[in-house]
């Protein structure tokens, strides 16, 4: 014998591109997004006894993004999030949980001649703005926001030394090297009960302080390894977003090895020397935490 122990369907990968007209300036604002929506309920019959009135064809919900990002602001993308999801829990009964991801793709505003161009914009880099949702019927919608693809990288200030050694050892330890990672940071919100309650959030203030305590630390900081300087990172942002119950990160190192040119006349490019570096793809080290307020957080 066996049973349904999991089920969740739905589209994924619907691209989204809107944008705002100012008729009287002639200023325009674009947004660019990819959309998942997942659904869970009542439609265990459509696995176990091939039963399809109770399935949402996903290309229902895919044209269901569309409406409704015709009749919504999509930016910020957490409450567009929260719409979709409240759509689809509230519109069918036997619907009562709805997972919507959606990623962001930059989009930024040229300057021509000084000033910003009204209708003409580039992608300056593949960072995205990610939100991923739950909406569960009549019980509110917790939300997640992250930022991924954010590749930074300074020459110095950055050490690592003290470290744990034994007979597996070789690292030597260092008190000058490249750190460089692409950052994936993420921001859990308190438990939102309703949908105005979450239109009441400024989500773009929010991620840009995020963004901002990120790259500002990063810079900033002399690290003493990327551990302590990714727990700097939540802790600011809990501090400065008071809505945000945890926060997260996950860093993989970007190696930068010297590179011994000793064999080449003498010539000397390692330690206080070293300017020419080889970049490395794998294997690296990945360093992740979580930092929450003190008590309980609450989960849907």
């Amino acid at each position: 014998m066996s049973q349904l122990s999991y089920a969740r369907y739905g589209k994924d990968n619907v691209r989204l591109y809107k944008v705002d007209k100012d008729e009287r300036s002639g200023v325009q604002s674009v947004v660019e997004q990819t959309v998942r929506v997942l659904l869970e309920g009542d439609i265990e019959t459509s696995y176990t006894q091939a039963d399809n009135s109770v399935v949402v064809a996903t290309d229902t919900q895919k044209q269901t993004v569309y409406i409704l990002a015709k009749q919504n602001p999509i930016s910020p993308p957490e409450q567009f999030a929260a719409v979709i999801g409240e759509h689809f829990t509230k519109t069918y009964p036997h619907i009562h949980a709805a997972h919507v991801k959606i990623i962001q793709h930059r989009w930024t505003r040229m300057t021509v001649d000084g000033k910003p161009h009204p209708h003409s914009f580039f992608r300056d880099g593949e960072e995205v703005r990610v939100v991923e949702a739950l909406t569960r019927e009549n019980q509110g919608v917790s939300i997640r926001s992250k930022i991924e693809k954010l590749l930074v990288l300074k020459s110095t200030g950055s050490a690592f030394h003290g470290f744990h050694r034994d007979e597996y050892t070789q690292l030597p330890e260092t008190w000058d090297r490249i750190l460089s990672t692409e950052v994936e940071a993420g921001w859990q919100w308190k438990l939102f009960k309703s949908l105005p309650e979450v239109k009441s959030v400024d989500f773009d203030a929010a991620w840009k302080a995020a963004r901002d305590i990120t790259l500002n630390t990063f810079a900033t900081d002399n690290s003493a390894s990327v551990q302590n300087t990714m727990y700097k990172m939540c802790d600011q942002i809990l501090a400065a977003v008071p809505l945000v119950e945890a926060v997260d990160y996950s860093l993989p190192n970007k190696h930068y090895f010297e590179i011994d040119l000793s064999w080449h006349k003498g010539l000397k490019n390692t330690g206080k020397d070293a300017t020419v570096y080889a970049p490395q793809s794998n294997p690296n080290g990945l360093i992740q935490c979580t930092v929450t307020r003190k008590g309980p957080i609450a989960k849907l």
